[in-house]
């Protein structure tokens, strides 16, 4: 009978770590804020936009600091797209809040503020849920999302290559 090895219990040897180790930059980072809601037009051509910021250091990304533009309609589209061409499984969006658009309320419905800022939020935590799945950041759309000033939406799907 053979005697159990040692090695299989040993610690793995590691360097020490220093201040630009401990902190320094980490060494991959995504992140991605949704911020400044504003509400443009008048009547039914009313609707909200809101700032995506994102910065990286992931190589899958070509541009390491962005900022556009979007609508919740955009990330509906960005929902749809990764539902129907990846294989992930992605997370719901906040609510549309159908009974906010009705006519004749006696507050703002979905230009409310409380409303704005909730939606913000729920926005937030879905694009940073999705862009940070390893299969989801090699898909075409999500850095049309996060990167183009405006998204076509006659793209060609696929992957994006490094």
């Amino acid at each position: 009978m053979s005697e159990p090895t040692v090695a299989d219990t040993r610690r793995l040897n590691s360097k020490p770590q220093d201040l630009t180790d401990a902190y320094g930059p980490p060494s991959n980072f995504l992140e991605i804020d949704v911020y400044d809601p504003q509400t443009i037009g008048v009547g039914r051509n009313r609707f909200t936009t809101y700032e995506v910021r994102m910065r990286t250091n992931l190589p899958i990304f070509k541009l390491k600091d962005s900022c556009v533009r979007r609508r919740y309609s955009d990330f509906e589209w960005l929902k749809n797209e990764l539902e129907r061409d990846s294989k992930i499984v992605v997370p719901p969006l906040p609510g549309k809040a159908l009974k906010r658009q009705l006519p004749f309320r006696g507050d703002e419905g979905i230009f409310e503020e409380s409303f704005i800022e909730e939606r913000r939020s729920g926005l937030e935590q879905f694009i940073n849920r999705i862009a940070g799945h390893p299969l989801a950041q090699n898909e075409r759309c999500l850095h049309m999302f996060l990167q183009d000033e405006s998204i076509d939406r006659n793209y060609i799907p696929g992957k994006v290559r490094q």
